[in-house]
């Protein structure tokens, strides 16, 4: 009998051509492009399939793989299409013998250019100044006119510094800015000495940051790493840029430590209730908001489809998958 394939959500026809050219296997996408299966759904659909592709959207949770590991055929793999997979019961997972696989190394450069697009836009104020001009309110070059910061001789606060963290380091050096970063472990001396960074601890870090940007993955150790306490230790002329999870920043600290101003702003790709963004976040000229596109290119998102695929055809021919989670 083939092997059963469920897609939760439309993805790049690199994927599907992937998936449709196999062997002995049969496929199932959702339906409706752009819609999103509540749990429910999509734990009424998981039985009776071999494989699930899923995105950072479905929450895969004890009840899901319980629900799939008990079907006929049992559910064998869950490839998630992200790095991240924090929407994955992995304990639940491994109890019920189910493999997880990721896309990790595919998006590194897309974000690390998201996360520095986001930081000129803040610094430089340039989503204020759009909404600005096209409101017709410029009336002529004025030397006091929407004044943002420059970077060159500014330091970069880096947390987290794996591939991401390290390519906007990267990034970084173009514009002559100073790398502190914390991590687990410090890079070798070598590799600190060619991206111009040091490493610190993060209550080293937060007071000396004039930018401070999020890369670490999310977990429980994680969760509000950025929180009323911590914010507080931050200077009043630095900016905060998550480009990693939402739950990394307690968001309502974030908008208490804006309207008192000790930050001068955010720019914000991922929060920490997606879809929902604090009201507040909304109405803040100082931030700047994206709708969670650090990997939102062509080329990356095909390469994310194709690589979950591959991880399913993998085992689907015997093979151990190439990104399996620990």
């Amino acid at each position: 009998m083939p092997a059963r394939i469920l897609v939760t959500q439309h993805i790049p026809d690199e994927g599907l051509a992937l998936l449709r050219g196999a062997r002995d296997a049969s496929l199932e996408i959702n339906p409706t492009p752009g819609a999103i299966w509540t749990p429910e759904e999509l734990r009424a659909r998981v039985p009776d399939h071999d494989y699930l592709l899923c995105l950072l959207t479905d929450q895969i949770d004890a009840a899901l793989l319980e629900a799939g590991a008990h079907g006929s055929p049992p559910l064998r793999l869950v490839a998630n299409m992200a790095v991240g997979y924090n929407n994955i019961d992995l304990e639940a997972a491994r109890r019920l013998g189910i493999l997880v696989t990721n896309t990790p190394g595919v998006l590194t450069d897309a974000t690390a250019d998201l996360t520095f697009a986001l930081l000129l836009a803040v610094a430089r104020r340039i989503p204020e100044a759009d909404r600005f001009t096209r409101a017709g309110r410029f009336h002529g070059w004025q030397p006091l006119l929407l004044l943002g910061t420059e970077l060159s001789d500014k330091t970069l606060g880096i947390v987290g510094m794996g591939r991401i963290g390290r390519a906007v380091a990267r990034r970084a050096q173009g514009f002559g800015m100073r790398i502190l970063y914390t991590a687990r472990h410090a890079l070798p001396a070598e590799e600190e000495r060619a991206l111009n960074a040091s490493f610190a601890s993060l209550e080293d870090v937060l007071p000396r940051a004039d930018f401070l940007s999020l890369h670490v993955p999310y977990n429980p150790q994680t969760h509000h790493l950025l929180n009323a306490e911590t914010l507080e230790r931050m200077k009043p002329e630095a900016y905060l840029i998550n480009t990693a999870r939402g739950p990394i920043v307690d968001e309502a600290a974030l908008v208490a430590a804006l309207q008192a101003g000790r930050l001068r702003g955010a720019a914000l790709d991922v929060f920490e209730d997606e879809p929902r963004i604090h009201p507040a976040l909304l109405q803040m000229e100082q931030v700047v908001l994206a709708p969670h596109i650090g990997s939102a290119t062509y080329e990356t998102r095909a390469r994310m489809a194709t690589t979950a695929a591959a991880n399913i055809l993998a085992h689907l021919r015997g093979e151990t998958p190439p990104n399996l989670v620990p």
